[in-house]
């Protein structure tokens, strides 16, 4: 079994962030570390999976992620060309500023909300884009003004949507490190080949009863729906890349073009061929 990974954030001396753009798209990164963490990528579609939520984004996705909250790459298997901005934060990150001045009083909420996972949408999103893009052109000083500028315009935007209701279970996780990482990773090499419940929990050392108890516990879902979830949301990503529905239905390991339809509007909302059509339109 793989243990979720701690990630080793290192800073450039006289700096309280690190800012850079990661490429891992090969790599199953399900990780977490005490940094606080600002991610912007642009791509055509991808996979958002922090804490328990996992969900797709399309074109672009800005999100603000907690101290620890374990969370998968933002690239992870994206096809076509993209760019990805991320922000580290140090631990203790003017601390004693945020939670003594009132004028920080929002952004210390922010923080707050963090541990949640927070994903920023419209006109917020386009405007902290911008701003994040041109960050790199920047003086020290300046960027460290300029990132608490877009802080505060998070903190005050409607644009916001909270990943994980739950907050206990990032607690779950984190304490039971070894197992998660290791039924995330069998799911996501085995979603398209009819997941085995006997194997995963034979793998994480439970019997099926206990692995049942335990899962549901650690996701609020059943091992099943969780699966079908994460098959869904790699169904949409397809979708979204170019293929066509029969492609997609049997890319992830349906053998039913009807049962795949039926499962994709009882969780999207709408069949693969109208999500497919709304998607083109948008784009």
């Amino acid at each position: 079994m793989n243990e979720i990974q701690l990630e080793r954030v290192d800073f450039e001396p006289g700096k309280s962030f690190k800012l850079f753009s990661p490429r891992l798209r090969n790599t199953f990164l399900w990780h977490y570390h005490p940094e606080i963490e600002l991610v912007y990528v642009v791509a055509d579609a991808g996979i958002r999976h922090v804490g328990t939520h996992i969900s797709t984004y399309t074109q672009s996705d800005l999100v603000f992620i907690g101290s620890n909250i374990p969370h998968l790459n933002f690239d992870y298997r994206l096809r076509s060309d993209y760019h990805q901005i991320v922000i580290q934060l140090r631990t203790g990150f003017l601390s004693e500023a945020i939670n003594t001045s009132p004028e920080f009083a929002a952004i210390r909420q922010l923080f707050k909300k963090a541990d949640q996972g927070i994903a920023f949408t419209g006109e917020t999103k386009a405007i902290a884009a911008g701003r994040l893009t041109r960050l790199g052109e920047l003086s020290p000083y300046n960027q460290l003004m300029e990132l608490i500028d877009i802080f505060n315009l998070l903190a005050h935007s409607k644009d916001a949507e909270i990943l994980n209701t739950d907050q206990s279970i990032k607690d779950f996780i984190l304490k039971d490190k070894i197992r998660m990482g290791a039924i995330y990773e069998y799911i996501d090499a085995s979603y398209h080949q009819k997941p085995d419940v006997n194997v995963v929990a034979a793998k994480v050392n439970l019997t099926m009863a206990a692995f049942c108890r335990y899962f549901k516990r650690q996701t609020n879902m059943t091992f099943t729906d969780f699966v079908n979830q994460y098959r869904i949301e790699h169904a949409k990503n397809l979708l979204m890349q170019g293929n066509n529905v029969t492609e997609t239905c049997y890319a992830i390991g349906f053998e039913s073009i009807s049962y795949f339809n039926k499962l994709f509007n009882k969780i999207v909302g709408q069949n693969p061929s109208g999500f497919k059509r709304e998607y083109s339109g948008k784009a």
